[in-house]
């Protein structure tokens, strides 16, 4: 046997610890002539044919040290060509394209930009992308794992053997690349990482992979992201109208694993195409303007719902194919419903095959856990402060908006990226540089993210699940703010359940809960959520909360949604609150649509159908949600009958909306409330009408003002309010 290959590299390649086997295989210059290096283990013989043709050009030889590694000078060859490999194992023979022979893929601006931590298309760069290079079909593959000291792509095309297809470093971007032939949709990958010292780390799912594995496997998939036809441009277009805060938001949130299931077939949640048949058409006929789905960037552990994410690029495999999700999102739009996605950039799980000491090392996360782990969740924490980790985040933000059209982010547990201190105890982390609380990191990633998404993808909304009083989540980054278009109001909702939860006849010594919002209604762009957080752990169904007998907690429920779609500030609701769920949400069963058999549950339903309606259609009721100028009291100080009253103003002509809650099981007659202009007052809705199951008292429709002074208001309506109701009266104009 002859060596044409140094030692030192020969058994490098065989061991599979080589840190950049593009220097030494393929086709290399060596001493004044051109050698081909094949490594391919437990071949017998190995062979160079011509590209085209077929016609063998040079049999290689084994290398003397190498066993699996073979070389040979090319005859008559000077200059580069295109060639293939023949090579037989047994009786086997086969032909196979030589990924050594290609060059890079990552152009020199995209090493710049990945470097710089700027690369708004980050996907587009790393992860999985099936490509024709030099008229060949393959799979281009990049990493980004600064810290190894050698990085493969393993799959069924190669045994798994890390050795076979060891990357191209790309030089100070700490990234890897290698183009593979012949691998294409479908095929499942992993990363073989080696760390520092040389060690085999666990195997590594693709940050940037666009598919994976049904759980419990965990390998990414390769998926394509071009060729989709996209049949929304009309949407596109004018969606910004559906996020604007003087426009109506009502949003259905909703867990695409257990909103239905099919029972008769293993009990499965319902795949992307049957959400699209049967979701779609639900949420429209529900009057929801946008649907916003718990997080369906892929996870490993069901009982997480998504938040502990470990493909931010990749749609959950639990419901179909990326390109299956795509067309789900088209119905929706087709529709005229928006689309938000709850997105998780503030912790990721420490799953082996996950982002966890990705490369051996604190990549993504902090080295010391008082700054890299969060105790409630036991999740690790982003490093914000690394370049690249910021890029891999706001970018991904990108993805969904261009690559998916997704309409809007809410951005979960904004307030534990905001605080260093969250959720931890004195002496468990570490300040900032000015000795603060403050993340200052996690503050400009944010910042960062919502001025890219909005000057990147026109039409948007990004929403914070933020539950502190942090100054100017939703205010503007030029004024200071996070630049957030929306903030979920926690403590409009803690404030209200809390009330709702009292037996009426105490309800009295708790009347500042329900009025207590309005000292801070407009100081964010609010959203009212009544999420999956209020009807798990314990705390039962909305419903449940209610006190009373039974059609007195249907009452209850039917006032409080009345009394939240008439509060100032867009509304959200989780799906089985619509129509009245009786039990707690479970994560692994359906919802219970056998209750739509009763009354009360579809009366609740019809409420709620008709307060989107209502909502969308009366612009008193949404044009100001986050204004002053749209709201007035009218009564705010009646504790001892339970009962608030305020007026709603849109623009200047718009008709203005009186709501009035009674929150007693009393009816209360010919109780008198000021209001702002004289004439008729049409009774737009009322939550005791018998069409949502009440006792059908109220008011015969309309009401008309006498000029009997009242509320420090020169004429006044003397009004029937039903027991726990809420109405609302909408001035008619000539």
């Amino acid at each position: 046997m002859t060596t044409y290959t140094s030692k030192r590299d020969a058994q490098a390649i065989q061991n599979g610890v080589h840190s950049n086997p593009f220097s030494v295989l393929g086709l290399q210059e060596w001493e004044d002539q051109l050698v081909v290096r094949v490594f391919i283990p437990g071949a017998c013989e190995v062979e160079v044919i011509d590209h085209e043709t077929g016609a063998l050009i040079e049999e290689l030889e084994r290398d003397d040290v190498a066993p699996d590694l073979f070389a040979k000078p090319i005859a008559g060859k000077k200059e580069w060509f295109a060639y293939k490999i023949r090579a037989r194992v047994g009786d086997h023979v086969w032909i196979q394209e030589d990924p050594y022979r290609f060059g890079p893929v990552i152009g020199e601006l995209d090493e710049y930009l990945l470097g710089e931590g700027t690369h708004q298309s980050l996907w587009k760069v790393l992860g999985a992308h099936v490509i024709t290079y030099d008229g060949v079909e393959g799979t281009h593959f990049a990493v980004w794992a600064p810290n190894a000291r050698r990085a493969s792509v393993v799959g069924n095309w190669n045994n798994w053997d890390g050795r076979r297809h060891a990357m191209r470093p790309r030089g100070v971007t700490g990234v890897w690349e290698i183009f593979i032939p012949q691998v294409g949709e479908g095929q499942a990958y992993k990363y073989e990482l080696l760390d520092r010292q040389g060690q085999l780390l666990p195997l590594k799912a693709d940050p940037v992979g666009f598919g994976s594995e049904h759980a419990p496997r965990t390998a990414s998939i390769v998926r394509k992201l071009d060729g989709h036809e996209w049949q929304d441009d009309e949407w596109m277009k004018t969606r910004e109208q559906t996020t604007k805060i003087d426009k109506p938001i009502s949003i259905y949130e909703v867990h695409l694993g257990s909103w239905r299931r099919v029972k008769d077939e293993g009990n499965r949640p319902l795949s992307y195409m049957e959400l699209a048949e049967q979701l779609v058409p639900y949420v429209k006929d529900m009057g929801f303007t946008h649907v916003e789905m718990m997080p369906i960037s892929e996870y490993p552990f069901d009982g997480s719902w998504g938040y502990q994410p470990v493909g931010l690029f990749a749609p959950t495999i639990r419901h179909g194919t990326l390109e299956e999700f795509r067309a789900m999102v088209e119905a929706f739009h087709a529709a005229g419903i928006g689309v938000l996605i709850d997105w998780v950039p503030g912790h990721f799980p420490e799953d082996p095959h996950g982002l966890a000491r990705f490369d051996g090392t604190a990549l993504y996360e902090h080295e010391d856990r008082r700054e890299g782990f969060h105790p409630d969740w036991n999740t690790l924490v982003y490093n914000y402060g690394r370049r690249e980790v910021s890029n891999f985040l706001s970018a991904n933000a990108l993805y969904w908006f261009n690559e998916h059209h997704i309409d809007g982010l809410r951005v979960d547990a904004v307030a534990s990226m905001l605080y260093r201190d969250y959720s931890r105890k004195d002496g468990e982390w570490i300040p900032n540089k000015d000795g603060g609380r403050e993340n200052y990191e996690a503050i400009d990633f944010l910042r960062n993210t919502n001025i890219t998404s909005y000057r990147e993808a026109p039409g948007i909304m990004t929403i914070a699940e933020e539950s502190t009083a942090f100054p100017g989540v939703s205010a503007p980054t030029n004024h200071g703010g996070l630049g957030f278009g929306y903030k979920w109001n926690m403590g409009w909702m803690n404030d209200t359940l809390r009330y709702m939860s009292h037996e009426a006849v105490h309800r009295k010594y708790h009347h500042h809960d329900m009025t207590f919002g309005m000292h801070y209604a407009f100081s964010e762009n609010y959203i009212l959520p009544l999420s999956h957080d209020e009807v798990v752990h314990g705390k039962g169904s909305l419903l449940s909360r209610m006190p009373g007998y039974p059609a007195d907690q249907f009452a209850n429920l039917r006032a409080y949604f009345g009394f939240m779609w008439g509060h100032p500030g867009k509304k959200l609701l989780f799906m089985g609150g619509e129509f009245a769920q009786g039990e707690e949400w479970n994560h692994n069963e359906s919802l219970d649509w056998h209750l739509l058999q009763y009354d009360f549950q579809r009366g609740v339903q019809s409420l709620v159908r008709d307060l989107n309606r209502v909502y969308r259609e009366v612009p008193a009721l949404h044009k100001n949600d986050s204004n002053p100028k749209g709201f007035e009291w009218i009564e705010c100080h009646s504790a001892e009958n339970s009962v608030f009253a305020w007026i709603r103003y849109g623009d200047e002509g718009d008709a203005p909306v009186l709501v009035v809650c009674n929150m007693t099981p009393v009816e209360r007659q010919s109780y008198r409330l000021g209001v702002p202009k004289a004439g008729r007052w049409v009774e737009i809705l009322n939550t005791d009408s018998n069409l949502y199951a009440g006792g059908g008292r109220g008011n015969l429709g309309a009401a008309e003002t006498e000029n009997i002074g009242s509320h420090e208001r020169s004429v006044s309506l003397s009004l029937t309010l039903p027991p726990l109701s809420t109405l609302y009266f909408q001035l008619e104009q000539a």
